[in-house]
């Protein structure tokens, strides 16, 4: 199993879906299971949600600091 595959899919569908979004921030096991269709072992589901989770901390952070670097006038 190719779970870099596995953890844009997940995150392509929660961008997407709001529902889904929601579902995976108070059940991220069940919005994995859901979209992915299949019911994982532990260790292999926690490293696809692992995985999704650093990947939405990232986006957000880059968020951020685009926002950030907008606000600030440039100098010269």
């Amino acid at each position: 199993m190719d779970l870099q595959e596995q953890i844009k899919k997940l995150l392509n569908r929660i961008g997407e879906d709001d529902s889904l979004r929601s579902l995976f921030q108070k059940d991220p096991v069940a919005a994995a299971e859901k979209v992915l269709g299949i019911d994982l072992p532990d260790d292999l589901m926690e490293k696809i949600i692992d995985g999704v989770k650093a990947k939405l901390s990232l986006d957000q952070a880059a968020g951020l600091f685009s926002a950030a670097k907008g606000s600030v006038p440039n100098s010269v």
